[in-house]
């Protein structure tokens, strides 16, 4: 097995951004990891490690709920290694950072039609593509605080796919950035890892998830 070895400070800046782009909770640290708090619907809280420990073995003991949720910045072996059998492992995903000058900020031109939206509150951005009909189209937010610049949620509707959408919203987002210094982080999908790849992102780790299904 090839253990991954991710900086702990870097995963707790992208998880601390992360969660500002979510409204969640701030990350705490918990036990070798990071924990939000999240009281979602959907989670009612996460933890977030840079790699295997002791303390994500005694959590994955004590917890017996679902809607709880163990990542891992490291393979699917090594977490379901770390995990009772009542855990199930989620699609994995990438953790990944781009180089400082990968994403350049010059607005990509859309294709006829289609037009950009930015929206700023405070540290968080959202861009929106809307269609020539008026629906959304495409979409993404980023976060950045003292420590990182992060994407998120960056989504294109299936009927809107192949037009290079996705790569303007990046684009459009990048020119929040405020600090070059920054590293550039996100949490890739299997179907989003080639977009990124092919901007110029390399992946620090495999993102491995679990969670205790509903019964």
């Amino acid at each position: 097995m090839t253990l991954s070895r991710v900086d702990p400070q870097l995963v707790f800046a992208w998880q601390a951004a992360h969660s500002i782009a979510r409204g969640s909770p701030p990350p705490v640290h918990d036990r070798g990891g990071f924990r939000v708090d999240t009281r979602s619907e959907k989670e009612v809280k996460r933890w977030v490690f840079p790699r295997p420990c002791d303390g994500l073995r005694a959590i994955a003991r004590d917890v017996t709920a679902p809607r709880h949720y163990l990542k891992l910045c490291g393979s699917d072996e090594e977490l379901r290694d770390a995990l009772p059998a009542r855990w199930e492992l989620q699609p994995a995903n990438h953790f990944m950072t781009a180089a400082v000058a990968t994403l350049d900020t010059q607005p990509l031109p859309l294709p006829p039609g289609y037009r950009m939206e930015l929206h700023h509150a405070g540290p968080v951005t959202r861009a929106c593509v809307i269609a020539p009909d008026g629906d959304l189209a495409a979409s993404g937010c980023a976060a950045e605080t003292a420590d990182a610049f992060i994407y998120d949620r960056i989504e294109t509707a299936q009927d809107h796919r192949r037009k290079g959408l996705g790569v303007a919203v990046m684009t459009a987002l990048a020119t929040a950035r405020k600090s070059v210094a920054n590293p550039q982080l996100l949490v890739a999908t299997a179907d989003g890892h080639s977009l990124y790849a092919n901007l110029g992102w390399t992946v620090l780790a495999p993102f491995a998830a679990a969670t205790i299904p509903a019964t």
